[in-house]
């Protein structure tokens, strides 16, 4: 029985390499990743190469969380309904009893290792209150238990430089000065404009070859996507939306010097929410693979640099009107993040 990884991020990964490869596969194949379908390119791309590659163990450790929360959510819906039934009045908050019977009646229904182990990664990955006892699952019952994540490196976007040789560079440095000289000679052989007197008027039909002005178009804020789950849960036209709050967020993995502080309060970007939690991406003042410049840090009143998450993590507020509200971003500035 191998050591369960310990943040949630690690287990959504691992959890991937515990479930059968056909599996995966199979359902990274039933996605529609066309360039036109609504899915961003943080998710699309590292699923399209995975339905190219059929690397799973690549995917699992290198692609960034969010397409890999992607892909776990979709392989849980429907084993995470059937788990819902089972608990009743208990499905909210489950305690550990009540949460390993019901995954003991799935298995006996006709549910796989798999399904289960897509449903408990899944809650850890996305805090459930329920998440404490399924990663307990995870690592006390070996046959749920999972992998460590190997060592995998990411794969480079960038192309390895073309070699060219003295003779093609010739012909396009030709290329390019047989252009200027056609511009050159076009542009002094083309008439001068002459002016019309000021006293005569212009034809009749000339004002009419005008282009007409267009009426200005109003911006319009793109609309978040939500996946099934997060619109089931949140509202994504409610009014904290865009709203840059300051909220305490759960850390990823225990710090060893610090066991008993589990969470830091900092910024964060209103996506969706509801009357009991908001669905937001924080903002951090260091970089990572998941993160981004935030372009308005300086506008919302941050006093440095500052990159947001592409992962969405889900923050407990029954009153979110009570929370520090630094601003709230622009139009242009929301669209430019989504």
């Amino acid at each position: 029985m191998t050591d369960a990884p310990s943040s949630a991020n690690n287990v959504v990964r691992a959890s991937l390499l515990k479930i059968s490869e056909d599996t995966v596969l199979a359902m990274a194949d039933s996605l529609d990743l066309r360039a036109h379908s609504k899915v961003s390119a943080v998710v699309g791309v590292p699923l399209r190469q995975l339905q190219q590659r059929r690397d799973v163990q690549a995917f699992a450790a290198s692609a960034p969380i969010a397409a890999v929360k992607g892909l776990l959510e979709v392989l849980a819906l429907a084993p995470l309904e059937k788990i819902i039934g089972l608990l009743g009045d208990h499905a909210d908050s489950p305690n550990f009893e009540q949460l390993s019977g019901a995954v003991d009646e799935m298995i006996a229904s006709g549910s796989t290792n798999d399904d289960v182990i897509a449903v408990l990664a899944f809650a850890v990955g996305d805090a459930f209150p329920a998440a404490p006892s399924c990663r307990r699952l995870l690592e006390e019952r070996e046959e749920f238990a999972l992998p460590k994540l190997p060592d995998v490196a990411a794969p480079s976007v960038l192309a390895a430089p073309r070699e060219v040789s003295a003779e093609i560079r010739e012909q396009r440095k030709n290329r390019r000065e047989e252009e200027k000289r056609r511009k050159k000679s076009a542009s002094t052989a083309r008439p001068l404009r002459t002016s019309r007197p000021k006293n005569v008027a212009p034809p009749r039909n000339e004002a009419s070859t005008s282009p007409p002005a267009f009426p200005d178009v109003p911006d319009v804020r793109r609309r978040a996507l939500l996946t099934p789950l997060e619109g089931a849960r949140f509202d994504a036209d409610h009014a904290f939306v865009g709203s840059v709050l300051v909220v305490d967020v759960a850390f990823d993995a225990q710090d060893p010097d610090q066991p008993e502080v589990t969470s830091k309060e900092r910024p964060a970007l209103v996506v969706a929410a509801s009357n009991e939690a908001l669905l937001v991406r924080a903002i951090y003042s260091n970089p990572s693979p998941t993160r981004s410049l935030f372009g308005p840090w300086r506008r919302v009143g941050l006093d440095h640099v500052s990159y947001i998450d592409d992962v969405r993590v889900i923050v407990a507020s029954e009153q979110p009107e009570t929370l520090h509200r630094l601003a709230v971003l622009t139009t242009a500035e929301w669209n430019a993040l989504f």
